[in-house]
């Protein structure tokens, strides 16, 4: 099966995956979370300034460090209009190559049920050695679901993005 990732097209390897998030986890949103607590909420400026973003340097660390035995994808609640964005900073910020799983722009589910449905999916044929998430409801479904999880603490909890999680159903 071929997939496309970040650098093009590849062969899908039989290692084991690290599945990744990214807001908060790999990058950095404080500096556009002020349009979260606008009402109504901008989510066009709030997706807009993405490409913004500072790496979390212990999250990437991170990723890096898993490439070395896993295949790496990215499991964001970002919708898919902002794809070519969010392929352009992994790149930039040299981020391992790997899928990257992103939300329909009309789902507006919460992201621990969009998330554990993809690791579902993954898990059909692919042996997930870890979830790393910043997201608690997430991360509780994940291992309620018997997926290997590392909560991502290294960023400030954000209550507006915990509700554009789980309770708007945007990222």
């Amino acid at each position: 099966m071929r997939v496309t990732t970040l650098c093009g097209v590849t062969e899908r390897s039989g290692r084991p995956l690290a599945v990744f998030d990214l807001d908060n986890t790999l990058a950095d949103t404080a500096h556009r979370q002020r349009f979260l607590r606008r009402r109504p909420r901008d989510w066009d400026a709030f997706f807009a300034a993405a490409p913004a973003d500072p790496p979390i340097e212990e999250g990437v660390r991170l990723a890096r460090e898993r490439a070395r035995a896993c295949e790496i994808v990215y499991l964001t609640g970002r919708p898919e209009r902002c794809r070519r964005d969010t392929l352009d900073w992994l790149a930039a910020h040299g981020l391992p190559p790997g899928e990257v799983h992103m939300r329909r722009d009309a789902d507006r589910r919460p992201a621990r049920r969009t998330k554990l449905e993809t690791l579902r999916r993954l898990a059909r044929d692919r042996e997930i050695r870890v979830l790393v998430d910043d997201d608690e409801l997430v991360c509780a479904d994940a291992e309620a679901a018997g997926f290997p999880v590392l909560r991502a603490r290294w960023a400030a909890p954000s209550a507006e993005l915990k509700d554009a999680q789980e309770g708007q159903g945007r990222t």
